[in-house]
């Protein structure tokens, strides 16, 4: 099989069991064809076979890496234990060659082929029930713009890809990111457009209009589009699908009212639920944690903040040290108790994040303060002062994603570096050892610059 620089196969994962989704699986051993998108329930296992992949095994982009390996690329997490691997991330010392700064981009660009390849189906598909077609291409439109955004925020400039040329694609070259984001924004305005109010399956675990909006908004705040921000997320605050839910610890529960787009457990073999949960969570009641949270992090929290409280774990080492880890998700195993926890990719407290953020920037002042101080009082705190100026609200709104996100999806990395924060809040804490302003994008991965030519290496990585 030949391996070119996005390390894309061609579509095997759309042959494996797509039964937790669907009924009916994609035929085994059938490439990717025509023939998939001749019925309903091909078509659609075909589609939901992307987000089984996604989340079947540890380590993987949309599981531990997204949500831990960049949390220690920031300030929120270390792993106590000497680990090359990890310890990459932590000291800000990636290489080219470093093993998830490989697997983080082959899986992204993975997930994106078979995206481009429902799309190309899908839009060449004529016996399908118009409504099922249309909500797997705004499926699929919807992964497409997910997984760009997240690489642009990862590696910079990187290559767009929009279909399944192989030959186009082999050798294309770096997009600038203004060129990634309006793609992202065009593929979430096609999700949106296309995709139903409700939700296909009973779980949420397959994406509908307000998972559309609610990245949206995100894209918007990220290129500054501050109306379209406040609008969109405003739209999905606005949608009684959803709400905050006053006891924190349901918040990552299956169907969680909280919860915008989940990814179902998969390999819950010996009574798994999420990987986060097995991955972070101690293996026994006393055992000590190895993924911890940075002690800067955990005294950002104010006095009596629930999410602390309820969100972080906490062990006592022999010499009387206290720890503490993630405890967003509650369960590492519980064979009795079947699976109760599902993978949070998409949450409804961050669109109050998001519309604060924009009406701050909106001179809206009262209005984003209004949005943080619901979050606070969920988390049972006070209102935010009445006389805060734009620059203080913009430090309230940072220091609310903080203690609100911390461990989900790199929104903090993500924020330090979109709000050229990363250089004065991380050199101080990782020191100038570690620490380079470069540090902010990850390396293009060694076995991509091999295999293609028309790709260049990221500032800081060159030999």
């Amino acid at each position: 099989m030949k391996r070119f620089y996005l390390y894309i196969l061609f579509p095997a994962l759309l042959a494996l069991s797509c039964n937790k989704y669907v009924d009916t699986p994609v035929p085994q051993n059938e490439l990717i064809s025509a023939k998939v998108f001749e019925s309903d329930k091909t078509a659609t296992a075909a589609v939901a076979g992307i987000y089984t992949e996604m989340n079947s095994l540890n380590y993987y982009f949309s599981n531990v890496l997204m949500n831990y390996l960049t949390a220690m690329s920031a300030d929120e997490l270390y792993y106590a234990s000497a680990f090359a691997s990890f310890d990459v991330f932590k000291n800000n010392a990636l290489l080219p060659s470093s093993q998830y700064v490989n697997t983080m981009w082959t899986q992204a660009y993975y997930y994106i082929y078979n995206a481009n390849a429902c799309i190309e189906g899908l839009t060449a598909a004529t016996k399908l029930t118009e409504s099922v077609r249309k909500q797997l291409l705004g499926e699929a439109y919807f992964v497409r713009g997910f997984l760009h955004f997240h690489l642009v925020n990862l590696y910079g400039h990187v290559p767009l890809i929009t279909n399944t040329n192989y030959l186009e694609n082999t050798n294309r070259g770096q997009d600038h990111p203004d060129s990634v984001y309006n793609q992202v924004i065009r593929d979430l305005q096609q999700a949106k457009a296309l995709m139903g109010d409700d939700y296909p399956t009973a779980a949420r675990t397959r994406p509908n209009k307000a998972v559309a909006s609610a990245m949206l908004a995100r894209a918007y705040l990220y290129t500054r589009q501050w109306a379209a921000a406040e609008k969109e997320a405003g739209e999905v605050i606005a949608n009684t699908r959803y709400q905050l839910l006053t006891d924190l610890n349901t918040v990552f529960l299956l169907n969680s009212k909280e919860a915008l787009w989940q990814l179902q457990p998969v390999n819950v073999a010996g009574g798994r639920n999420t990987w986060e949960g097995f991955t972070a969570l101690p293996t026994t009641a006393t055992a000590l944690p190895l993924y911890r949270l940075d002690s800067m992090l955990v005294r950002s929290f104010e006095t009596g903040d629930a999410r602390l409280a309820n969100w972080a774990g906490t062990r006592t080492t022999s010499a009387g040290v206290v720890v503490y880890f993630p405890y967003k998700y509650k369960v590492r195993t519980n064979a009795a108790a079947g699976v109760s926890e599902y993978s949070m990719v998409l949450r409804f407290a961050e669109q109050y994040l998001v519309r604060a953020e924009a009406r701050v920037q909106l001179n809206k002042l009262s209005d984003a303060r209004a949005d943080l101080d619901t979050l606070r009082h969920r988390a049972l705190l006070p209102s935010l002062p009445a006389g805060l100026d734009q620059p203080a609200l913009l430090r309230a709104v940072e220091q609310e994603r903080r203690v609100e996100l911390f461990t989900e999806w790199g929104h903090r990395w993500f924020d330090l570096k979109r709000t050229q924060r990363a250089d004065a809040v991380i050199r101080p804490r990782k020191g100038t050892t570690f620490w380079q302003a470069t540090d902010t994008l990850y390396p293009i991965p060694a076995d991509a610059i091999r295999t293609n030519v028309n790709l260049d290496q990221n500032d800081g990585y060159r030999q």
